[in-house]
């Protein structure tokens, strides 16, 4: 059995109730949702909220809301592994074995089917790998960053690579804050994500974009346009 499980706490605070706040004619968490049913990976696809109006939302859009996250569980600190450990034993204790368990973020507005469905390829073609998530591309090279102090002066963090081309340093990517395909006692036994035992879905990178500041949405929903996906 495949489960997909949606994280979708009501808390957040720098774009309140965002989870639920309309986009492109849908409320946010209505598109993961549709992503993950099209995607025909999952025998279910349930919302993980401690939230009653985020439950309603998932279940009038195709999800189930079968239970409420404890509070415990729900302020801004608590990591994403706690999350899908408590989902995956609330669901196998009444349900029975889950084999695959993908989490899903409420904002990941822009995850496609296809890309869930190269996770779980990539997952079942290394039996050594305990995740797969989707990553992307730094537009510039990282090993040419700098901070700014206090007053604006400039520190690179590689100093030595301040002579080198662009081109000629090597790519980076990051976490595209989409999808992490997991093995259940990977989601309940390691102490983090990103390990060797982690394989990296490549998205590109006008696919991804965070949503956790009000600017932050204001571009999602103009590349959204950009796209034709919004919805009338």
């Amino acid at each position: 059995m495949n489960l997909a499980v949606i994280l979708a706490r009501g808390g957040s605070k720098r774009v309140p109730r965002k989870n639920v706040r309309p986009f492109c004619g849908r409320p946010m968490l209505a598109w993961p949702v549709a992503a993950a049913r099209a995607s025909g990976l999952f025998d279910a696809v349930i919302v993980s909220t401690e939230d009653e109006e985020i439950a309603a939302v998932a279940e009038a859009h195709g999800a189930e809301a079968p239970f409420r996250r404890p509070p415990e569980l729900a302020d801004d600190r608590t990591g994403t592994l706690p999350v899908m450990a408590h989902a995956l034993d609330w669901f196998e204790s009444r349900r029975g074995p889950v084999d695959l368990a993908c989490c899903i973020y409420a904002t990941a507005a822009f995850l496609r089917p296809e890309h869930l469905r190269a996770g779980l390829e990539l997952l079942r073609a290394h039996p050594d790998a305990d995740f797969t998530f989707s990553v992307t591309s730094y537009s510039h090279p990282i090993f040419r960053a700098f901070e700014l102090g206090p007053d604006g002066r400039v520190r690179m963090f590689w100093p030595e690579h301040e002579g080198r081309r662009s081109q000629d340093l090597p790519a980076a990517w990051h976490d595209a804050g989409q999808f992490y395909w997991g093995r259940p006692a990977a989601f309940r036994e390691r102490p983090g994500i990103f390990s060797a035992r982690a394989y990296g879905v490549p998205i590109p990178r006008h696919l991804v974009q965070d949503i956790d500041t009000p600017e932050d949405w204001e571009l999602a929903e103009r590349l959204f346009g950009l796209r034709n996906l919004c919805q009338d």
